[in-house]
């Protein structure tokens, strides 16, 4: 029987190949294994991986076999078998060549218990590799496969590269020891060997950013990085590129369709289009789309395919699409039956909805352009959403629906109010109460049909407009507005109680009385607690803070954070919107306390836990806080950027402006002698002429310190030492640090680097040992 030369060779690499020294060892480690499998979807480099494994591991013998459709006949494939295993060793198993090539009628155990004896003569190693193995079908080849994993001898391997597992006894292998396993999870490429693909072997120029975005896109799948390599070369905007390549990309799409859904049976194919839609799938909502019953099988099957399927949890139960190959699926259904895609997208949404899912749910109602069941369900997600503070998503549903919606549905209309006050709006939030208003008297109801949610409107819409007259400045308005909401709210309304109570405390801070700020704005915590609301309750902790420092007292603001943060630590998904706040209000209790090492620390952690762990009104702070390390450590130039991104972060209308970020700036510039931009600071704010009132005192302290400065550099120009001046030089020749010095003094770091520049200018050195030595030359000291 003549053999395919070609199918007998083991692959030479197609170029440079990129090391994977941690796959390499998990095959060579010890001897032989009985089966080596390396089962995965195409294209993430099994056989690469195979053949770099034996053509560079500690291997006497590799016969390789790369099999095919016509292999499926079980005599063609042990002529195949014995022709691989001759091609390394020309004179071996002659007698089963010999039978398969004159006995047809001998039975296949015959024929394969002389191979077997035949290997058993090899005194050292030897790999028989089948690659492809998935092209086997008949169920004769697979009992002859079986036969030889149970009878190689001891020095011989079998190593089977495939797209689905075989059906050999993989679990008795794996419990004996006798089974290494290589799946999709291994060859899955890390940043660093995705790094090293794509600019040492396709000889591209990426940044790491653009590496870890096509790997993280990719998932590591090889092919995935190939063909974005490929579509990259001759592009002019790889950043746009890499943020846009997707499962759409018609590469992938072409290589998608091309090796993976042509080749599935009808069901098959019907089944992952169908279920394309889905981020997560599960039997029962697979089968609510497909409309069979066979949900749960068709996943296990897909799963044993390896068909970009992923697990995720240990049950079954859910599983995911590889993120490229669902976009492939999706643009393939949106190409060939969109108006379908709208239909399941539906479905789709009322398995969710009918599984109290309503967040999934909604995501489905947009996606299927189902609008007004989108508003129904937003309805029905704001109490849960807000709970948790996840404003960002209440956020996003509500500027996805049309305004006519919006308008005759009280609840959605007053909290569309509150995503005017996000984004900065004030004065676009009267006009959207005044629609909750009017739909509330436009749709009466009895006291009985009404939700709780629609029953706490009115308190709430007092609430917001505490908020507009908070973003204005207005205490008395922020107030009146809140007591009024305090008479709305029914007496077991914690949730509504507590915001009032928090607005209250609020314009109490505002108008500088901070003995009543604090108890009525603790008060507010214990009732959003009481509501169920941890992560309002926990949230309520930051402008404590703010109040205990305000009032001298750090070690009862680091007191509040560290308590919050051990509960945070004791419910971490209720929480999560949260957390990354109270580190960053830590770390600036933690920074004036001269712990520079710890606040960084607690800032680090905020930002690597990233924007959902922070309330939108809280994002300017993490800047103000790391604005507030950087002066500590002498980066004044750092400290001011910091506040410009904190400025370009802050919301007007949540807390009282304390500490407005400009003044906070302008304290930099007179520290770094700056004064015309800090003197452009206080005329564009008219500091001079502004009402005097505890709002305006830090920008009015701010501008006693420029009038200070000023005056110093006066004095500068004018000549010799001051008495403070010398004051100073007596303790720079003494061993005392700067802030010792300044403790000696009663004055601030940054008021002794300002005497301390002055006194260098005046006796013209710039070294602290030489304004010394200079100070005793001239009889200063």
């Amino acid at each position: 029987m003549e053999v395919l030369g070609t199918k007998l060779h083991v692959p030479l690499p197609r170029g440079q190949l990129v090391p994977r020294p941690r796959l390499t060892r998990q095959l060579r480690n010890g001897a032989v294994p009985r089966l080596t499998l390396v089962s995965a979807p195409p294209g993430f480099g099994k056989t690469t991986m195979l053949s770099q494994w034996l053509q560079n591991g500690p291997i006497a013998r590799v016969a390789w076999l790369s099999l095919d459709d016509g292999d499926n006949e079980p005599r063609r494939f042990l002529a195949q078998l014995v022709a691989a295993l001759r091609r390394s060793s020309p004179d071996a198993a002659t007698k089963a060549m010999a039978m398969v090539e004159a006995a047809r009628d001998l039975p296949i155990e015959s024929i394969l218990t002389t191979f077997v004896n035949d290997l058993d003569e090899f005194p050292d190693t030897t790999v028989i590799a089948l690659d492809d193995y998935h092209v086997i079908t008949n169920p004769a080849v697979h009992e002859a496969t079986a036969f030889l994993v149970e009878h190689l001898p001891r020095t011989v391997g079998l190593a089977i590269a495939t797209r689905s597992d075989p059906p050999l006894p993989l679990p008795r292998l794996r419990a004996r020891g006798e089974l290494v396993e290589l799946r999709a999870a291994d060859l899955r490429f890390t940043a660093t060997e995705a790094g090293t693909f794509l600019n040492d072997v396709m000889g591209l120029d990426l940044t790491a950013r653009q590496v870890e975005a096509l790997d993280v896109r990719t998932e590591g799948w090889a092919a995935g990085l190939q063909l974005a390599a490929l579509s990259i070369r001759g592009n002019d905007d790889v950043d746009a590129f890499v943020d846009a390549f997707a499962g759409s990309h018609r590469f992938v799409v072409d290589y998608l369709v091309e090796e993976v859904l042509r080749r599935q049976p009808e069901r098959v194919r019907a089944f992952l289009l169908d279920t394309a839609v889905l981020d997560h799938l599960t039997a029962p909502l697979c089968d609510a789309l497909t409309g069979q019953p066979d949900g749960r099988a068709v996943l296990e099957d897909l799963e044993r395919a390896n068909l970009f399927v992923v697990p995720l949890d240990h049950a079954r139960t859910w599983y995911r699409y590889h993120h490229l190959f669902a976009d492939a699926l999706r643009a393939r259904l949106a190409a060939d039956d969109p108006e379908r895609m709208r239909h399941l997208h539906q479905a789709a949404c009322r398995w969710y909805a009918d599984n109290s899912q309503v967040e999934r749910a909604i995501a489905h109602a947009f996606a299927g352009d189902d609008l007004d069941r989108a508003a129904d369900l937003v309805e029905l997600g704001v109490t849960e959403v807000r709970r948790k503070r996840q404003d960002r998503i209440l956020q996003q549903w509500l500027n996805k629906l049309p305004d006519h919606l919006v308008h005759a549905r009280p609840v959605l209309s007053t909290f569309i109010a509150w995503t005017r006050l996000v984004e900065g709006d004030l004065n676009g939030v009267e006009a959207r109460l005044r629609d909750a208003e009017r739909a509330l008297r436009e749709a009466p109801a009895s006291e009985e049909e009404l939700s709780d949610e629609v029953r706490s409107l009115p308190a709430w819409i007092a609430i917001y407009r505490a908020s507009a007259a908070q973003g204005r400045g207005d205490a008395a308005g922020t107030e009146a507005h809140a007591r009024d909401a305090l008479r709305l709210a029914r007496p077991d309304d914690h949730l509504a109680r507590g915001g009032a109570a928090g607005f209250l405390g609020l314009s109490a801070w505002a108008k500088g009385d901070l003995e009543t700020a604090v108890e009525t704005f603790s008060q507010a915590a214990r009732s959003l607690r009481a509501a169920g609301n941890l992560a309002d309750a926990l949230g309520c902790t930051v402008p404590l803070a703010d109040m205990w420092r305000a009032r001298g007292q750090l070690r009862e603001a680091r007191r509040l954070y560290e308590q919050a943060l051990a509960t945070a630590d004791k419910h971490p998904h209720e929480v999560l919107s949260i957390v990354g706040d109270l580190h960053a209000g830590l770390a600036d209790i933690l920074r004036e306390q001269c712990e520079l090492d710890a606040a960084e620390q607690h800032l680090r952690t905020s930002q690597e836990l990233g924007e959902s762990a922070s309330l939108l009104e809280n994002r300017h702070r993490w800047y103000v806080a790391m604005a507030g390390l950087q002066e500590a450590r002498g980066d004044l130039d750092g400290a001011i950027e910091s506040l410009d991104q904190a400025e370009s972060l802050y919301l007007r209308g949540f807390f009282p402006d304390v500490r407005p970020i400009p003044a906070q700036r302008a304290r930099l510039w007179i520290a770094q002698g700056e004064l015309a931009a800090a003197r452009d600071w206080a005329r564009e704010h008219e500091v001079a002429t502004s009402e005097v009132s505890y709002l305006t005192e830090y920008n009015r302290q701010t501008l006693a310190r420029l009038l200070a400065a000023e005056e110093d550099r006066e004095a500068v120009d004018a000549g010799p030492l001051s008495e403070r001046e010398r004051d100073v030089v007596r303790l720079l020749a003494t061993t005392l640090t700067g802030p010792e010095i300044a403790g000696k003094l009663y004055v601030s770091l940054n008021t002794l680097r300002t005497h301390t520049k002055h006194i260098f200018t005046k006796l013209d050195v710039n070294s602290r040992q030489a304004a010394v030595h200079r100070a005793k030359e001239l009889g200063l000291l």
